[in-house]
C-alpha cells in the first residue's frame, strides 16, 4: 500500500475521517522573480523568513534564536528522509546550547506517554519499542525515518512527548463537530482558540480534497464546520501538551526548551499549533521548515516561518514498484478498504471500496497493519492472492505486482 503523499491521500493516517496538513501545501505563492531564484541557488543553507522579504542567513542566527526561547517547532513533511535528518542536526545544535531540552512528537497519542519514557529510559529495544508504540497503527510511515530522532533522545536521556490525541476523537469531531463530542471524551483538550482568516480559507480548500475521498469511500460527507473544528483540536491538542510541559515561570528557575516535531502544515505562517500556543500565553515561539531543493524554495513566501533550511535537490530516484493503492481501515475483526486510488492496481484488478478483506495469500488477516505489511513485503513481479467479502458474496482476485523497473 503506498505511504501518504501531499494532497493525494488527504487523510490517509486519520484512514479517511479527517484531513492532515502535515503535508498540505502552503497558500499559493507569487510568481518567483529573478531575485528569488538567485536566492534559492544556493542550497544547505539558512534563509530568514519572518520578515517582508526572505534573507541569507548563517546558522547562529535561527539556532540562537531558537534556543534562546521556549517552544521550537520543527517542521516536515512525514516521507521526506532528509527533513528528519535536518531535524537531527537542529536537535544536536539545539542540544549543544539547551540540554535541559524534552522533545514531542506529534506520531504519538497521549495514551502511549508510558511507552515513550520506558524507550528514553533504555528499558526497550527497537522491537520492542515499534511494538508497544503501535507505531504501524498510529502513524503508518517508515520507523526508519523516525529511529534516528527517537535514538537521539534515548541516547542523551531527553524526555519525549506523546503529542497527539486518538484517531477516534479526529473522526468524531470531523463527523460531529466540537459540540458534538462529550466534554470527557475530548482527552482532556480544551476549546481551541478560533482560526485566523488564513487558514480558515486554506482548510476550505482542503475540505473540498477531503470530501472528493469520503464519496469515493462511500461515506456520509461532513460540514466544513466540522472539518475545521477537527483541525483545530488538533492544533489545540499539541499546544497544550507542549505548553505543559514547559510549566509556568518560577522565579530564579529556568524552564526548559520544549521542541515540537510535527507536520509542517501545522506550523506555516504561524496558522495552527503557534496560533493554539499563543493563546495558551507561550509567547516566544520559533518556527523552523526545511524546503526540498531550489523549485519549492523558490515558491517560499516571506512569513511562512521564522527561518527555512534550504536542502539541496536530490538525485532522481529509481521509481518503485507500484503497491496496491487502497486507503484500508480496522472494522471489527476484519479490515474493510476504505478508498482506492484512481489507477491504482486495486482499481485495475477489480477491488472495490467497501470490500471486506477475507484472505490474504491464504490467511485471514487480523489488521490493518498486517494487511499494510505484507504488501510492503510483496516482492516485484510476483502474484498476491485476495478473498474479498461484497454484499452478493466473496470474491477471488489475484494481484499481479509489475516487475521492478530495468535502470
Amino acid at each position: 500500500m503506498p505511504r501518504p503523499t501531499p494532497l493525494r491521500l488527504l487523510g490517509a493516517a486519520l484512514l479517511a475521517a479527517s484531513v492532515s496538513l502535515a503535508t498540505a501545501a502552503p497558500p499559493p505563492a507569487k510568481a518567483p522573480k529573478a531575485a528569488d531564484a538567485a536566492l534559492c541557488k544556493d542550497t544547505g543553507r539558512w534563509l530568514l523568513a519572518g520578515g517582508k522579504q526572505l534573507q541569507p542567513t548563517l546558522p547562529a542566527g535561527p539556532i540562537g534564536e531558537a534556543a534562546a526561547g521556549e517552544v521550537v517547532l520543527l517542521g516536515e513533511q512525514h516521507d521526506q528522509d532528509d527533513h528528519h535528518r535536518w531535524q537531527l542536526q537542529v536537535l544536536a545544535a539545539l542540544h549543544a546550547q539547551r540540554p535541559d531540552m524534552v522533545i514531542g512528537f506529534e506520531m504519538f497519542p497521549r495514551r502511549l506517554q508510558p511507552v515513550l519514557d520506558r524507550w528514553v529510559a533504555g528499558q526497550l529495544g527497537v522491537r520492542e519499542f515499534i511494538t508497544q508504540a503501535e507505531w504501524e497503527q498510529v502513524w503508518n510511515f517508515p520507523p526508519q525515518l523516525y529511529l534516528p530522532l527517537f535514538e537521539f533522545a534515548r541516547i542523551n536521556r531527553i524526555p519525549m512527548i506523546a503529542l497527539n490525541v486518538d484517531q477516534k476523537l479526529t473522526r468524531a469531531i470531523a463527523d460531529k463537530g466540537w459540540q458534538g463530542v462529550p466534554a470527557t471524551e475530548r482527552e482532556g483538550v480544551g476549546r481551541p482558540a478560533a482560526a485566523l482568516p488564513a487558514y480558515r480559507e486554506l482548510l476550505r480548500e482542503l475540505h473540498r480534497h477531503h470530501l472528493a475521498g469520503r464519496r469515493q469511500a462511500g461515506k456520509a460527507e461532513n460540514s466544513f464546520e466540522n472539518f475545521l473544528d477537527a483541525q483545530l483540536a488538533w492544533d489545540r491538542a499539541m499546544a497544550e501538551a507542549l505548553a505543559a510541559r514547559l510549566g509556568p515561570p518560577a522565579a530564579g528557575k529556568r524552564r526548559p526548551l520544549v521542541v515540537g516535531v510535527m507536520g509542517s502544515g501545522h506550523i506555516r505562517f504561524e496558522h495552527g499549533v503557534p496560533h493554539q500556543l499563543r493563546d495558551l500565553g507561550v509567547k516566544r515561539v520559533t518556527s523552523l521548515l526545511p524546503t526540498s531543493g531550489r523549485e519549492e524554495c523558490q515558491a517560499l513566501q516571506p512569513g511562512i516561518a521564522h527561518a527555512v533550511f534550504v536542502l539541496p535537490d536530490r538525485p532522481a530516484a529509481s521509481p518503485e514498484p507500484p503497491r496496491l493503492g487502497v486507503t484500508l481501515e480496522d472494522q471489527g475483526k476484519g479490515v474493510r478498504i476504505a478508498q482506492l486510488n484512481p489507477g491504482s492496481l486495486a482499481e485495475t484488478y477489480g477491488l472495490k471500496a467497501g470490500d471486506r478483506i477475507v484472505e490474504l495469500a491464504g490467511r485471514a488477516p487480523g489488521s490493518s497493519a498486517e494487511v499494510s505489511a505484507a504488501i510492503r513485503r510483496q516482492p516485484p513481479g510476483t502474484w498476491l492472492p485476495l478473498k474479498v467479502a461484497r454484499k452478493d458474496g466473496e470474491v477471488e482476485i489475484i494481484v499481479r505486482f509489475p516487475p521492478q523497473p530495468q535502470p
